[in-house]
């Protein structure tokens, strides 16, 4: 099943993981540490993943990692400051899925951005997503299967499903760190 199948399938536990998870994934952009988004995570775990935690550890999240306004930052660091501003209050309803469906796509570009194979001048709008990582430089391919993997976890896997999302989304977080780090030090 596609990426864009699995989003428009997911019930709201699997979205607000996804988008979460995407987020995740592209908190090295926003100088954030390993355990930023933790609460969010644990808000999900709950019986209730629509209840008031999300909300109040949305706020909280926000907060630690508030940055500079996004006049002249990197594309790449634009794009997840959009991920975390358009996270919904409401981990419920139409809005869930279109962030989660934003997430997808702006995760994708954010790795298209910063893969060291791709040509940056040569970037299209994004990657599709409705096909398999065929013709996709590795960072970008990786990223996709991450994504994919994370989705099959919460499909009707509640608490455990988030478990194992969790740890797709740190091994991306991880690599993705990495990557950022050698960016930083090729233009110092």
């Amino acid at each position: 099943m596609s990426l864009v199948e699995l989003i428009a399938r997911a019930d709201a536990r699997g979205l607000a993981g996804s988008g979460l998870a995407c987020l995740d994934r592209c908190v090295p952009l926003l100088d954030g540490g390993d355990e930023v988004l933790r609460p969010l995570w644990a808000a999900l775990a709950d019986d209730a993943p629509a209840g008031p935690g999300w909300a109040r550890e949305l706020d909280r999240v926000r907060d630690a990692l508030a940055g500079p306004d996004a006049t002249g930052e990197d594309e790449s660091v634009v794009l997840a400051r959009r991920m975390l501003a358009a996270a919904p209050a409401e981990c419920s309803g139409a809005g869930l899925r279109a962030w989660a469906d934003a997430c997808s796509a702006a995760s994708l570009r954010i790795h298209r951005l910063l893969d060291p194979a791709t040509d940056a001048a040569a970037l299209g709008d994004g990657v599709r997503r409705e096909d398999g990582a065929d013709a996709l430089s590795p960072l970008v391919a990786a990223e996709l299967r991450r994504q994919l993997t994370v989705l099959d976890a919460l499909a009707g896997n509640g608490p455990a499903g988030l478990r194992r999302a969790l740890e797709i989304s740190t091994e991306g977080r991880r690599v993705l760190r990495a990557v950022v780090s050698r960016r930083a030090r090729g233009r110092g």
